[in-house]
């Protein structure tokens, strides 16, 4: 992590911010008995709360690796019975999803594909391009946590597992990869084109602003569980693993299980001078995944998810020309700050958010993005 990193800063030592996020999540979440007893802790409340229920939790998939093996311990090792969801607006890369397909049917799990609405996923995509911000996935992040809250309420499920790892994946630096429901509306009231449906308990499209979050986590008391946060999770032992037990196959990178990252990888280069490996392999480093030396020598090149022809594709997809494509982007770079938010009521409930966070109402790393993640 370097000085390209806005909210970074660097102790006497030469420590960042973002390794103390590090070392405070290391010390929060164990590994070793305490996780494994931690983990046994989180199977027996699904259990409990799930009895007599067809599913007794949610789980994301992608066809990724995390969500992968996230499935598949959940199944194996803890006995769970999730509902997998998976939500898909268009750009999923077929190899994930041939990996889905194969892990459900061989862990007999059933698998529930909400789709989106096409054309609003095609107009938000095309309005955050416009916006010209560098976190371009708003409307898949939304819509993915929409789907597994809206599958949750329909089902009368109360727990949604989740495959993420702070020690693998790291956290983006909040102006990298801003959640909020109020920007996204406001990025779409000023370039989107298609209305919006309107927001239902069950199915909540693109809607996740404060009070949507408040009715899932206080009337539905829906929690969310970061499992691998618990689990001795290393990447290179998991690949094997998965191959052998589910025949899950490589999509090509980390998060290429959406083709649109080509998109937004090229352009966080091209136009905003972003990696986002920074975080994701100091995550790594710091995990003893991957030494620093390897990691440095990797953020030398352009990274492979950046593949012309997939960029393409994604760009005729959204039904643009690639001059059109070029000439959006050529639009002056601007961050979160310069549309509506939430962002200054969210500061103002710090102290709420931190308590939420603990208690797994919202995802445990929701405090630290906040506000010790860049400001």
């Amino acid at each position: 992590m370097d000085t390209t990193v806005p909210g970074i800063t660097f102790d006497g030592q030469g420590e960042c911010n973002f390794c103390e996020v590090h070392n405070h999540m290391d010390r929060a979440f164990p590994l070793g008995e305490a996780g494994r007893k931690k983990v046994q802790e989180i199977a027996a409340d699904i259990k409990r709360l799930g009895k007599g229920k067809k599913y007794d939790c949610v789980l994301g998939v992608s066809g990724g690796r995390d969500s992968s093996f996230t499935l598949w311990y959940c199944v194996v090792k803890l006995g769970l019975r999730p509902l997998a969801v998976h939500f898909n607006d268009g750009f999923g890369n077929p190899v994930a999803g041939e990996n889905m397909v194969k892990a459900c049917h061989k862990l007999g799990v059933e698998m529930r594909t909400i789709t989106s609405d096409w054309r609003e996923s095609k107009d938000l995509k095309i309005a955050f391009l416009k916006a010209s911000t560098p976190d371009m996935e708003e409307g898949t992040d939304v819509g993915i946590a929409t789907a597994l809250y809206g599958v949750a309420a329909k089902e009368g499920i109360q727990r949604i597992v989740i495959g993420q790892s702070f020690r693998t994946e790291g956290i983006a630096p909040l102006t990298w990869n801003y959640l909020d429901g109020k920007y996204l509306k406001a990025v779409h009231k000023q370039f989107g084109t298609v209305p919006l449906r309107p927001w239902k308990a069950d199915d909540p499209g693109f809607h996740l602003d404060l009070e949507q979050m408040f009715y899932y986590a206080f009337i539905r008391r829906i929690k969310t569980v970061t499992l691998l946060y618990h689990v001795d999770y290393v990447r290179a032992d998991v690949d094997e693993l998965l191959a052998r037990e589910l025949e899950w196959v490589n999509p090509g990178a980390h998060y290429f299980d959406d083709l649109y990252q080509s998109v937004i990888y090229y352009l966080n280069r091209t136009k905003f001078n972003i990696d986002r490996r920074l975080f994701n392999y100091s995550a790594l480093v710091r995990s003893d995944q991957m030494s620093r030396e390897v990691a440095l020598e990797r953020v030398k090149h352009i990274n492979g998810i950046e593949d012309e022809r997939v960029i393409n594709l994604c760009i005729k997809r959204l039904g643009l020309t690639r001059a059109e494509f070029e000439e959006i982007v050529k639009a002056p770079p601007k961050t979160f700050r310069d549309y509506p938010n939430n962002y200054s009521l969210i500061r103002k409930l710090r102290w709420p958010i931190k308590i939420l966070s603990q208690l797994n109402l919202i995802p445990e790393s929701a405090y630290d993005k906040y506000f010790n993640c860049g400001t």
